[in-house]
């Protein structure tokens, strides 16, 4: 069965070669400022985290099955991810500056890491869809000190990563704990995933080296 990764993500793209899937590769092309902006409107109210990264994944997920649907038999996985810290969501930082001030109100505390995650499968041109959320406590080291922080983010590799860090990179070393699925910190939730494979009738093992 083909399987689409909704996703320009490295870090979503490694995970599914890390459990035996290759992927094909869509970007989206979704403008999601403009679609939770609109999604806002429409609910006359804010969305909380959990919405917010469903929604997008959501959004992913149908962009890509709907240019897809006429020539591909198989799933399309969407995903979206952002950070909470005292109630207060964070994406990718983007700046350096952005990303070490983060980094210094981070250590010695913990935040959540908010998942979505959209699958769609398609099947003769018919397409049914799972969709659910997942999240992660993150806590950080305490002491980590203002020049390996500015060595962190002089790398460059939290620049482009919700909430600023990674666990399976560089940014290791200063996480102290994960408590949760701890691929939902890379990227996305494999149990969830496989969980929500096995909902539209498909094993999980049997995706393993499925390819485009």
């Amino acid at each position: 069965m083909q399987v689409c990764l909704a996703s320009t993500s490295p870090a979503r793209l490694m995970l599914m070669r890390q459990v035996g899937i290759e992927p094909q590769l869509a970007s989206p092309g979704v403008d999601e400022d403009a679609a939770v902006a609109a999604r806002e409107t429409a609910l006359g109210r804010g969305l909380s985290p959990a919405e917010h990264v469903q929604f997008l994944a959501k959004e992913k997920a149908k962009a890509v099955a709907v240019s897809l649907a006429d020539d591909f038999s198989g799933l399309v996985i969407g995903g979206d991810s952002m950070f909470e810290l005292d109630g207060r969501v964070y994406g990718k930082p983007h700046t350096p500056e952005r990303a070490a001030e983060r980094w210094r109100m981070m250590r010695g505390r913990t935040g959540i890491l908010h998942s979505g995650h959209s699958i769609i499968r398609i099947d003769d041109g018919s397409l049914t869809r799972a969709d659910a959320t997942a999240e992660a406590r993150v806590s950080f080291v305490a002491d980590i000190t203002d020049d390996e922080i500015d060595a962190y983010v002089a790398t460059g590799e939290p620049l482009g990563v919700a909430g600023a860090f990674t666990v399976d990179s560089l940014g290791g070393a200063f996480i102290e704990r994960v408590e949760g699925d701890p691929s939902t910190v890379v990227g996305m939730s494999l149990s969830t995933i496989r969980r929500l494979v096995r909902e539209l009738g498909v094993e999980w093992t049997g995706l393993w080296s499925a390819s485009s």
